[in-house]
């Protein structure tokens, strides 16, 4: 019959819980001998690590505990037994400035189990890890059921069966859906431990928000913001107005200090008015010979108001060829060129373009990024390869004439959002340009599209834009929510792939 609890309470152990402590272990392995530490023992991990060592109490009684140190990697990588990790029950393995916390006891007094008092005892020891920017948490778990099937099941069949839920383990299952992974098979780990027939599983836990090498200054921002910028469609007389007008917006975005201002597909149309006698593609060829000047100027920008700046998208001329481009201009004054991969009907058939070959992510100072342009975002293999080259954001300029377009590109970029367990930012052109060729009339809503899972907007949906109306969005984006999907989301897509059954791949790798 499961023990009924008024009262609750996680903290760090003190001496003198010593005797309830000790009471609890033995009542916890009743089958080992000896099995509960010296006071001498108790009082040691306290000295060396007072906050690895931790306690449940129910209505003032001990009845779990969770006992740690921190170790070098290598040792752990050594393979050793128990003995060897405690240095021989003495702890002097113990190295404030090693990397792994490692569990060397958990457990729960069993009058108490089933009340996810064990589960408390765990998270709090992920939190302490976070805290401490230790790299994972590392413990020997017993398999103590294996006794019972160790004539039929080598252990390895044993955990791979325990994995698949076809067998029930005490303590395995429970560090199997804390998240916890295998990594090796451990003999003679603990002797005296018939159950598990001196067998342990080495598992793990990593802790995502790890810093290997940490900084005070430079170091990547987890919070980021993003200037997206809705552009209205008007006749410009020059080149040098398009810069005002832009110059306008950059300053808008940096001075709410956005890391990121994102421009749309095709802003600089309005410049081809004075090219609307000559056939279509001639126009656009016209059109091309502003691309470097604007990569250029965007570089000034980028430096003078400190801030990254996606140029959306122009037409640049190739040894001949027509393509259809952007330029991510850094805050630190270097550039990189990115080209739109798929062409629409539209623009082969009134401009005879050609779609680049140039697939990769960009690394900035807020972490790696992918660019892709409008109709990129409706064929789902190019993000996902961006997203195995580990994109935490993923910029869509894109240019739209109708709903029914946009509504394309909307929802393609929630679905790659999702899929790819990633930001998507998308900006797109409004207005008219009734002297422009082939660029009359626009449809946007510029927005910031998330994940889907309890950290995210319910709707997938950070931030939109109001359709039609010239504007800014800016707004938050947290890497680190991102992360903790990766590893602990209720869906987690990128990790779950059937990669034994399928895989993308690209032919050339730039």
């Amino acid at each position: 019959m499961q023990t009924k609890i008024k009262k609750v309470e996680l903290r760090n152990l003190q001496i003198e819980d010593y005797k309830e402590l000790k009471k609890s272990m033995i009542m916890a392995y009743p089958d080992m001998e000896n099995s509960y530490w010296r006071e001498q023992d108790i009082e040691k991990l306290l000295d060396i690590f007072p906050d690895g060592q931790l306690v449940i109490i129910a209505d003032g009684i001990v009845v779990g505990a969770a006992l740690s140190l921190i170790l070098e990697e290598k040792l752990v990588d050594k393979n050793p037994n128990y003995a060897k990790i405690t240095g021989n029950y003495s702890f002097s393995t113990h190295n404030q400035e090693g990397a792994i916390l490692y569990g060397i006891d958990v457990f729960i007094n069993p009058d108490y189990r089933g009340l996810r008092l064990g589960r408390r005892l765990y998270d709090a020891r992920k939190e302490l890890c976070e805290k401490l920017n230790l790299k994972s948490i590392v413990f020997a778990g017993r398999i103590p059921n294996y006794n019972e099937h160790s004539k039929k099941l080598t252990p390895k069949k044993y955990i791979d069966k325990v994995k698949r839920k076809e067998l029930h383990d005490p303590v395995l299952s429970f560090q199997l859906s804390n998240d916890f992974h295998v990594m090796r098979i451990m003999k003679n780990y603990l002797e005296g431990d018939v159950d598990s027939k001196e067998f342990a599983v080495l598992l793990e836990w990593n802790n995502v928000y790890y810093d290997e090498s940490p900084q005070l200054i430079n170091t990547l921002k987890s919070v980021i913001r993003l200037g997206l910028i809705q552009w209205q469609m008007r006749p410009l007389a020059n080149l040098d107005a398009l810069f005002e007008q832009a110059e306008f917006f950059i300053d808008a975005v940096s001075g709410y200090k956005s890391d990121f201002a994102l421009f749309p597909e095709l802003f600089i149309a309005p410049l081809m008015a004075d090219y609307n006698h000559l056939s279509e593609p001639d126009a656009i060829r016209e059109l091309a010979k502003y691309a470097d000047p604007i990569r250029k100027k965007f570089q000034e920008f980028a430096i003078s108001y400190n801030i990254n700046i996606i140029s959306g998208s122009m037409p640049y001329l190739e040894n001949g060829t027509l393509y259809n481009v952007g330029f991510l201009c850094k805050r630190d004054g270097t550039s990189e060129m990115y080209y739109k991969i798929h062409i629409t009907p539209n623009e082969v058939l009134h401009w005879g373009m050609k779609g680049g070959s140039q697939i990769k992510t960009f690394d900035t100072d807020c972490g790696k990024i992918g660019i892709i342009i409008c109709y990129d975002v409706e064929f789902p293999e190019l993000s996902r390869l961006l997203a195995d080259e580990e994109m935490n954001i993923l910029f869509v300029p894109f240019l739209t004439d109708t709903q029914s377009g946009y509504t394309r590109v909307k929802h393609c970029s929630q679905a790659r959002a999702i899929e790819n367990e990633c930001y998507v930012a998308i900006a797109g052109c409004v207005g008219n340009l009734p002297k422009v060729n082939n660029m009359d009339i626009q449809y946007a809503q510029t927005a910031l599209f998330t994940p889907s899972d309890f950290a995210f907007p319910s709707t997938g949906i950070k931030a939109e834009a109001t359709p039609n109306t010239e504007m800014t969005l800016i707004v938050d984006v947290d890497l680190n929510l991102l992360k903790e999907l990766h590893e602990h989301g209720s869906a987690r897509i990128l990790k779950d792939r059937r990669t034994d059954l399928y895989e993308i791949k690209r032919i050339n790798k730039v």
